[in-house]
């Protein structure tokens, strides 16, 4: 049997790069989480996999680090292309 995808590298990576995109945004997971009117713990549990995002909140998540959902898809995507 395959593995589950959260246990796949790209999985790690996405993880990777939704905590450099807050902290490029130079926030911390409470500001974060202020932003989407969630509790901190919601963040810090998708930073460590442990609750996985929908499209719309990654959208979500993305527009609240000030960044748009493509950019953050293509530079993902760049990234998992590399060989």
């Amino acid at each position: 049997m395959p593995p589950k995808s959260i246990h796949k590298s790209e999985y790690q990576t996405l993880l990777q790069h939704l905590r450099a995109m807050r902290l490029s945004a130079q926030l911390t997971q409470t500001d974060l989480s202020v932003r989407l009117q969630r509790p901190q713990s919601y963040v810090s549990d998708v930073e460590r996999g442990s609750r996985r995002l929908d499209l719309l909140q990654l959208r979500e998540y993305c527009h609240a680090c000030g960044q748009g959902l493509t950019d953050f898809v293509r530079k993902l995507e760049g990234e998992l292309s590399e060989p």
